[in-house]
């Protein structure tokens, strides 16, 4: 009885991580759209190793994409590449990419790339809102994800 307890708590805490990670994340993302933001001419990209397989880690990108409100998330397994639909909201367009390599059998590396672009009168500008710190929080969703898909009952 005692072991059903402590599991259940456990998947309660990350469960509230999660919830907690997604709302950090959403309000960065609306606080973000309200600066103005450096213009650049390549998208920023960051990487981290995870402890799966690789169709769980884009089935738990996708999951995080939707859930973060980044459009409807196309899964492309054969590249291992998750895309997001553009989402316009004002004048500003984001559109999110993230792929997956499988370093050996039981590491996958994810290279993700929030782009962020401002209509100007010259057309969309491609401008740098983001920071590690922001990534860092998707990745830490996407790790929480990759915990909930690995486990899910089926």
């Amino acid at each position: 009885m005692e072991g059903v307890i402590v599991t259940d708590m456990k998947q309660q805490r990350c469960l509230h991580i999660f919830i907690l990670s997604v709302i950090l994340i959403f309000v960065l993302f609306l606080t973000a759209c309200k600066e103005e933001g450096e213009v650049i001419s390549k998208p920023d990209e960051f990487t981290r190793v995870y402890e799966a397989n690789e169709d769980v880690i884009l089935r738990a990108i996708a999951h995080v994409f939707k859930e973060k409100g980044l459009g409807n998330a196309k899964i492309d397994s054969r590249k291992g590449r998750v895309e997001s639909d553009p989402t316009i909201q004002d004048d500003w367009r984001t559109k999110s990419i993230a792929t997956v390599k499988k370093i050996n059998w039981k590491e996958s590396e994810v290279t993700l790339s929030v782009i962020m672009e401002k209509k100007t009168s010259k057309g969309w500008e491609m401008r740098r809102l983001l920071e590690k710190k922001h990534y860092d929080n998707f990745f830490d969703a996407i790790d929480l994800q990759v915990y909930n898909e690995v486990y899910k009952v089926r």
